[in-house]
């Protein structure tokens, strides 16, 4: 039997990107896992997470929480640097 974590491993993300597409999305985290999943393997999905980040990062800011938007932005960062196409 598959954790989530193993789900997470399997799905060329962080737990961190999967739980901003959560957030992003409103979802639980596995089903996070899956849509991160299938987006990930597409160039039009990746671009697509890159902007759920982007979006989450706003919202943050938009809320006050700027704590919030910094760990975002480092997750923004690192997803950049592993996909870099997208840069």
């Amino acid at each position: 039997m598959l954790t989530i974590q193993d789900c997470i491993e399997l799905s060329d993300l962080t737990e961190e990107e999967i739980l901003a597409i959560a957030e992003h999305e409103h979802v639980p985290e596995m089903i996070a896992v899956e849509l991160g999943c299938y987006l990930v393997h597409t160039e039009s999905g990746e671009k697509r997470i890159k902007k759920m980040i982007a979006e989450d990062i706003a919202d943050a800011r938009g809320k006050g929480d700027y704590k919030h938007a910094a760990r975002l932005k480092l997750v923004l960062k690192h997803y950049l640097d592993e996909h870099a196409n997208l840069k």
